[in-house]
């Protein structure tokens, strides 16, 4: 049984939203649970329209709400210890959860995760993960926005957590992962990101595959499953897909509003349409996954409908019966344990040579 912690209170549509989509998700997972916390008076009315979801799932009434223009720093201060956002992190922390799910603020969601889950012992930074529609079915992209800038360690500390991530929601035992660069040439690129790809070809690691280097067309042809950048450039790629899907989807529709034939046309091919538009719509693998702390936060779209906020708790529930967590610190320790093998040999040769 898996148990899923519920901001009810976040997004552009709170409630609205949260209930019917977790309706979606009762129909599909039978085997879930969930732990609501937000307003008793705005919950409970959309509860009793949907019994199904009343039947799995347990109410905490929680008088603060995060806005979703509230500063990190003002939702810690107002927010922390007492806030529906709060609560269902906690919950992760406590282990009456598995998982936590919100649409709230970002920046809120990421600082009061940190301060209350904490980062791994072995991770510097955490990362927000995102699954990318691809030409071969769907990638992991990390980070995309989480801190700006990322050293070498950290860029590693990345493909580490994203390929477990692919191995828990794709079942690939071994993804391949690629750095994304200025150019796949060894010689291009900035000295950290040079310096990462170095040492992951060096490793050799058995949970990956490192690839190499890989540019910004390669994400979307789905080159390799795992594509590893820093939180500045992760999120202007983001940024730039949701807005040339949105520009594609204009161009589409100019299109097919153009004189009676293509009108008619749109109507035989309203099948194809549609699935392109499925998958053009960045909402529909809704989703990001702050990786690197003691427990899994997935952070839907703050404006996703009821169909995109279950496809993020969908994504949650997926990864918590994988043991994420678990399978991120056995790749983090054979990582380690490379490295000090490898300070190991290099400390005995020195010594034999003297």
């Amino acid at each position: 049984m898996i148990r899923i912690a519920i901001d009810a209170m976040g997004g552009d549509h709170g409630p609205e939203v949260v209930i019917p989509g977790l309706q979606k998700v009762v129909e599909r997972r039978p085997d879930i649970r969930f732990l609501l916390f937000g307003r008793d008076e705005a919950v409970r009315p959309l509860l009793n329209r949907y019994p199904a979801v009343a039947a799995v799932s347990e109410l905490t009434h929680c008088d603060v709400a995060v806005r979703m223009d509230d500063k990190p720093s003002q939702a810690l201060r107002q927010g922390r210890w007492k806030s529906s956002m709060w609560k269902a992190i906690e919950a992760v922390k406590t282990g009456d959860a598995d998982v936590c799910v919100s649409a709230g603020n970002t920046g809120a969601l990421m600082a009061m995760s940190k301060f209350c889950l904490r980062t791994m012992a072995a991770i510097e930074r955490p990362a927000i993960a995102a699954i990318w529609p691809t030409i071969r079915g769907e990638s992991v992209v990390l980070d995309v926005g989480a801190t700006i800038g990322a050293d070498a360690h950290q860029l590693i500390d990345f493909a580490i957590l994203g390929s477990a991530m692919a191995r828990a929601i794709f079942g690939i035992e071994k993804p391949s992962v690629g750095l994304l660069n200025v150019g796949v040439e060894e010689i291009k690129g900035q000295e950290d990101v040079k310096e990462a790809g170095r040492i992951l070809r060096e490793a050799n690691l058995r949970s990956m595959d490192y690839h190499g280097f890989v540019e910004g067309d390669d994400i979307g042809k789905g080159s390799v499953d795992v594509v590893v950048t820093e939180g500045f450039a992760g999120n202007i790629a983001l940024k730039t897909a949701e807005g040339t899907a949105r520009q594609i989807g204009g161009y589409l529709r100019e299109a097919m509003s153009r004189g009676l034939m293509a009108r008619i046309g749109y109507v035989f091919a309203r099948g194809a349409f549609a699935h392109l538009r499925e998958k053009l719509d960045v909402r529909r693998s809704n989703g990001g996954v702050f990786l690197g702390l003691n427990g899994i936060v997935v952070k839907s779209h703050g404006g996703a409908d009821d169909e995109s906020f279950a496809a993020a708790v969908e994504l949650g529930y997926d990864m918590g019966r994988s043991r994420l967590i678990d399978g991120i610190q056995r790749e983090l320790e054979a990582f380690h344990g490379h490295l000090a093998d490898k300070r190991l040999a290099a400390a005995k040769n020195s010594a034999e040579d003297d």
